[in-house]
């Protein structure tokens, strides 16, 4: 899940993803900012959910993925859309 937060006063909208996937020990999140190295280390909670906020930029398009156990690649299925990427599958997209 994508929630969304904007300020009227604020150049960013504060952005909560929250994501569950089975047998997850660790969740990463991989390409805001179109940094596809520096990953955004999610927080699990004790429900087994995972979650974390992030400051983005208003008017900006985000591509994103989810990094389950430093090796299963996910996709948000209630990202804003999906694109193609350059390795045959594709990318959740994040339009803020």
């Amino acid at each position: 899940m994508v929630q969304k937060t904007y300020y009227k006063t604020k150049e960013y909208c504060k952005v909560k993803f929250s994501f569950t996937a089975d047998a997850a020990e660790t969740i990463e999140i991989l390409g805001l900012n179109s940094d596809w190295k520096k990953s955004v280390i999610m927080s699990k909670k004790k429900d087994g959910n995972f979650s974390a906020d992030v400051n983005l930029p208003k008017d900006s398009t985000h591509e994103f993925k989810y990094l389950v156990n430093e090796a299963l690649w996910l996709n948000d299925p209630e990202a804003d859309k999906e694109v193609p990427n350059e390795f045959g599958g594709s990318n959740s997209v994040i339009v803020i």
